[in-house]
């Protein structure tokens, strides 16, 4: 009878080992993808959260709230990050994986929060915090349109490399060309500083705390900012071709 009920106990265990795997890590199920949405909505309300506990204001007026709610989602987390681990055959290798330590990071700021006095130690948790944003790509790669954009990019990887590689080159030239032009007069002090000016340029951002006073390096400017409007076009050809 003992032997008889440690078999129907163990595959019991089994049955619900695979029926809890099949809702947390398969999206392709009803009940995985109702997971999957429920999960979303409440790491970004976690996330939501967080950022609202930031200012001084919300705080103040809603702290008791932001405190209760940042503690109800960090039991969920903890709840899941569990279920995880039983469910999954080598619960250390999962545990020590990319997507293992992102789910721990979800959930260890707010236990660490208790024992780290200190408002200086708060801000660091509080940034922590933030880092569940990344668990939506864990989520996001088991999505069709998710695995075509990511086969796209890893197709076209090696021209992107290529097309970086090429971009150094001209910043390093460009850079190069309006230190000798401008010089340190005109805030061009170093070859690498007026490399940051290059790529600030060609991105097309245009701080503006340093810019050529000379024709010639005005003119140059002009013709990196139209070559920035045909470089930033480029690695979206590339990645839509492959789609």
């Amino acid at each position: 009878m003992s032997s008889s009920f440690d078999m129907t106990e163990k595959r019991f265990l089994e049955n619900y080992r695979e029926k809890l795997h099949e809702i947390i890590f398969e999206a392709d199920t009803p009940a995985g993808k109702l997971f999957d949405v429920i999960l979303i909505v409440c790491i970004v309300l976690s996330v939501i959260m967080v950022l609202l506990d930031s200012v001084g204001s919300i705080r103040d007026s809603y702290g008791n709230v932001l405190y209760l709610s940042e503690w109800f989602f960090t039991f969920l987390f903890t709840i899941e990050y569990f279920l995880r681990l039983s469910c999954v055959g080598r619960p250390f290798k999962y545990a020590t994986s990319f997507f293992g330590v992102v789910d721990l990071l979800a959930i260890l700021p707010t236990y660490f929060s208790i024992f780290i006095p200190g408002s200086q130690y708060m801000l660091v948790i509080r940034v922590l915090r933030v880092l569940r944003i990344f668990r939506v790509l864990k989520l996001v790669q088991f999505l069709t349109e998710a695995r075509i954009l990511i086969q796209a990019l890893r197709a076209s990887l090696r021209k992107i490399i290529v097309f970086l590689f090429v971009v150094l080159v001209l910043v390093i030239i460009f850079g190069s060309m309006m230190y000798f032009i401008e010089g340190g007069e005109n805030g061009f002090t170093s070859i690498p500083r007026s490399i940051y000016w290059a790529i600030v340029t060609l991105t097309t951002v245009g701080y503006g705390d340093i810019s050529p006073k000379t024709n010639i390096g005005q003119t140059l400017a002009a013709l990196i900012m139209i070559i920035g409007y045909g470089i930033i076009a480029i690695p979206t050809g590339i990645v839509t071709s492959e789609i």
